[in-house]
């Protein structure tokens, strides 16, 4: 993911209720032991910790999903928050024992991976990764899930008001037409509009050649004149007030827009477009790693994951949770896509040093 994800803001005032939340994380000792002598050490029945520091994105997990896991095992949940991966990342690079626990999209797992600033998972304490189906347990970033759990995953969609728009768009190169001035939202991320400008040269959402990113930032700066906002947080804010007509966003936005105006339909891009998958993962100096497994292992069970997705439409990789949702919701493409539609996703890859061009080309484009 990755860059700004996927988060929308309208469900804020209801987030910040709980009362597991929000006491930031304090600094400690490298041990990963849970043992009284540790801040916020083990003091109940299951051997857990006092407390569990979670780094996650804002909006990403229910207040009632941590209320249940506090009153049920008495840890005290301190949670903090980051707006794309490059700040997470950035982060527990430095800093490896503040947070037990944080989300990281696919190529960013992989990055944690090669800079070895992330804890081996003990799957023993994780029962309930059986929910969680094979092919999200086997991707690019972490082919055996040594150092991530998937959590929830997704993808870049086209969205569109029907009501708005007169005329058929089935990729990217529709959204060219002159009818479209000023009349996007597109998501406000490097790695994913580049990749998605690759991806319209029939190229790698990963390619690197700086030939291709040439070309892929000539269409972005060709697309522009139609382009009014950049928006990853809550681009369906934009097309609910009736201010974009269209949008390249991410399939849970474009959902909730539909619940909203049904006139707003997905488009799946002939061209193909981004997946991504977000996975828990744990900092290789946790004080509280038991207890970071145990909360990973309560979020997959079906009827806590099924209660995520229901407040926040992200695709589910936990399948028994699957059963536990809305058929509408698993019917609806922006959140779903169809399998042979699947094949035209790309994910990421970590591009390493590489990832700077693509930075660059973003800014440059925006300066335009």
């Amino acid at each position: 993911m990755i860059k700004n994800r996927k988060k929308w803001t309208g469900l804020a005032a209801a987030f910040l209720l709980g009362s597991t939340l929000l006491t930031g994380c304090a600094g400690g000792s490298n041990n990963t032991n849970e043992s009284a002598s540790n801040t916020g050490g083990t003091d109940n029945q299951a051997g857990l910790s006092k407390e569990l520091n979670l780094f996650i994105w804002s909006e990403y997990i229910p207040s009632s999903v941590l209320d249940k896991f506090t009153q049920e095992t008495g840890v005290k949940i301190n949670y903090s928050t980051y707006s794309s991966n490059e700040e997470m990342l950035a982060k527990l690079t430095v800093d490896t024992s503040s947070y037990d626990l944080s989300v990281a999209s696919g190529y960013t797992v992989e990055a944690m991976k090669k800079q070895g600033v992330l804890a081996e998972i003990d799957h023993a304490n994780i029962p309930n990764l059986k929910n969680v189906g094979p092919e999200f347990l086997s991707t690019p970033s972490d082919p055996e899930s040594k150092y991530s759990i998937p959590y929830l995953w997704g993808n870049t969609v086209i969205a569109v008001n029907t009501d708005k728009v007169k005329f058929p768009i089935k990729g990217y190169k529709d959204l060219y037409n002159p009818e479209l001035k000023e009349s996007l939202v597109v998501l406000d991320d490097a790695r994913s509009m580049v990749g998605l400008a690759n991806i319209m040269q029939g190229k790698s959402i990963n390619e690197s050649d700086p030939a291709v990113l040439e070309q892929s930032k000539k269409l972005l700066v060709d697309l522009k004149p139609n382009i009014k906002a950049f928006d990853s947080d809550s681009p369906k804010s934009l097309l609910l007030n009736g201010e974009v007509k269209a949008g390249i966003v991410y399939g849970a936005e474009a959902s909730l827009a539909k619940r909203e105006n049904p006139a707003i339909q997905t488009v799946l891009p002939e061209e193909g477009f981004e997946l991504w998958q977000d996975n828990f993962v744990i900092p290789k100096n946790s004080k509280h790693k038991a207890t970071a497994e145990a909360f990973i292992n309560f979020i997959l069970r079906p009827e806590i994951s099924a209660e995520i997705t229901s407040d926040y439409p992200y695709a589910n990789p936990n399948v028994e949770a699957q059963k536990l949702l809305d058929k509408a919701v698993l019917d609806d493409p922006a959140v779903y896509p169809p399998k042979e539609d699947l094949k035209r996703g790309e994910y990421m890859t970590d591009l390493g040093e590489k990832a700077q061009l693509l930075d660059r080309i973003w800014s440059e484009i925006k300066l335009e």
